[in-house]
């Protein structure tokens, strides 16, 4: 087979269970890593080390938001030869572009191009190491993706204008294949990742286009978790994954088209609570999935055995099982709960935004990102406010004591009986989520903010009576979670004890100004519960 024959998979193309991911919520770093910052060469390194070393399927090499290297097939052939022999990417391992989405891109759109012609030039370097055609990336990831135009523009972008540039005539009968080889593949697969509140509430409408357009054999969709709970809640962010999976469940079961769903989720029941602690429960709570992430703190915060053991439980117990089908009339309820639940979540972190700002500056930088302008720009816009992105969002809510799962849940004496049992239905774990959460809760904290509200308002550039109001909010919150499921607040066990210590500690530092110490307690807290955010 020639080059300009490549990329006719099997059937028995293998999915994987298991995506690393290079989101930047470690709070420690792997003992590999020479820097603060994971990035260049390590990020080679930590592409192998995912493979081999703790067993993931799939890296997802993400050049949305952060420059990456273009030349990583490269790299990790050169570097690592004798196990890529033996685990050929792109039938063993995979390797997944996630590629800037040029609607939302400023100066730079053109990266996703570059970034789309690096396939091609991965195919040739691969192929000329395993000495036959090997295409060993051909799927792309699209963030933000809110239309199948999208998706459509984008397969036929790399078909007509970087496949096809192969058949391009330069004069007197020669063809760019002649002068510069063909281009393998001839066309890539597309997941469209989904994010928004209404483009999640409209998954299957979004791809029933795309699937009816280019008729892949299958298609893979990501559906984030993080981002949705940062703008609408934890509670929102959980019933919308579980309302997108039942719409692309019952499409899969309309057209016949096999869909392999994968969440974006971390450790901490704010971002998916995927942990080794809480495999079953998650498992559980997700049915439906064929693929996970595995970000950072999973791969960092935890001794590396525990690491291996929850990857390996994934890879085999994914894909489980069928998602909940919600009917027509569960729907309607449910969008009836998420419309209540993101206004009360809303109206508390619009007031507490100033401060959340002020203390994610303290959050360390675990990668090296670029700002840009993007669907919220890298600040996340909820209801009237920028916010940071999810994980120093979370990490700045764990550190002052006050845990982002608990905000807005004064929604649960404002649902009817029916909602509330709807709620209890499609959202499994909701009790045990808010449980752990709670362990992380530091009331000394509160009433330190309470006390010395003035000043610190003073610092974050707020009104003093807008953030005693939001600390009363919160306190809210709590007395109606406790009211209603029986959770009683604050440290439990001596590792959570010592989490507030150090909490305790950022706080008195931050309030003092003492910045060398506000930053050295909020990592020593994060390194407790296992990631920043």
């Amino acid at each position: 087979m020639s080059a300009c024959e490549i990329h006719e998979l099997t059937d028995e193309r293998k999915i994987p269970a298991t995506m690393s991911t290079q989101h930047p919520d470690n709070a420690s770093l792997p003992n590999w890593c020479e820097k603060t910052v994971i990035n260049g060469d390590a990020e080679i390194y930590e592409a192998y080390y995912a493979y081999s070393q703790i067993g993931c399927h799939e890296v997802m090499w993400d050049s949305e938001g952060k420059d990456v290297d273009t030349r990583v097939v490269r790299k990790l052939l050169e570097k690592h030869a004798d196990f890529f022999r033996e685990h050929q990417i792109g039938r063993d391992v995979f390797l997944t572009y996630r590629v800037p989405n040029p609607k939302i891109e400023g100066a730079e759109k053109k990266v996703f191009v570059e970034t789309l012609y690096n396939i091609a030039v991965a195919c040739d370097v691969a192929s000329t190491f395993y000495k036959k055609e090997v295409a060993p990336i051909f799927e792309v990831i699209l963030p933000f993706t809110t239309d199948a135009k999208e998706l459509i523009w984008l397969y036929e972008y790399y078909r007509r204008t970087i496949a096809a540039t192969e058949e391009v005539f330069l004069g007197e009968n020669m063809k760019v294949k002649d002068w510069i080889g063909c281009f393998g593949p001839k066309s890539i697969e597309v997941i469209p990742l989904i994010e928004d509140f209404e483009s999640i509430l409209n998954a299957d409408k979004i791809v029933e286009p795309y699937i009816r357009v280019v008729k892949p054999r299958y298609l893979r969709v990501f559906i984030a978790r993080s981002d949705p709970a940062l703008n609408y809640g934890v509670l929102c962010a959980v019933l919308l994954s579980k309302l997108a999976l039942s719409k692309l469940k019952l499409l899969e079961n309309k057209l016949g088209t096999k869909i392999y769903p994968i969440l974006g989720v971390g450790t901490m029941p704010f971002r998916g609570h995927l942990s080794p602690e809480n495999i079953e429960n998650f498992l559980q709570e997700y049915r439906g999935l064929s693929t996970v992430t595995v970000q950072s703190a999973l791969k960092y915060d935890y001794p590396v055995e525990q690491v291996r053991e929850c990857i390996n439980v994934l890879n085999k117990m994914l894909p489980n099982g069928e998602p909940l089908l919600v009917d027509p009339a569960e729907e309607k309820k449910i969008v009836n709960v998420l419309k209540k639940s993101k206004q009360f979540y809303e109206r508390v972190v619009e007031k507490l935004a100033p401060l959340i700002n002020s203390v994610a500056s303290y959050v360390p930088a675990r990668r090296a990102r670029r700002l840009h302008i993007g669907l919220f720009g890298y600040s996340r816009r909820v209801g009237n406010v920028v916010l940071p992105r999810a994980i120093p969002f979370a990490a700045a809510l764990y550190s002052l004591g006050i845990p982002p799962e608990l905000l807005g849940c004064r929604v649960f004496i404002e649902l009817k009986e029916d909602e509330f049992k709807i709620v209890q239905k499609y959202y499994v774990n909701l009790k045990h989520d808010l449980y752990v959460a709670g362990g992380y809760v530091s009331l000394r904290n509160m009433e330190m903010i309470k006390d010395n509200y003035t000043r610190i308002a003073e610092k974050v550039h707020m009104k003093p009576e807008i953030l005693k109001q939001a600390i009363d909010e919160v306190l809210n919150d709590l007395d109606v979670i406790e009211k209603n499921f029986g959770i009683k607040f604050g440290p439990r066990i001596y590792s959570m004890k010592k989490h507030e210590n150090f909490v305790n500690n950022f706080l008195l530092s931050y309030i003092e100004g003492d910045e060398a110490g506000a930053s050295n307690s909020l990592v020593d807290a994060a390194k407790i519960r296992r990631c920043l955010g």
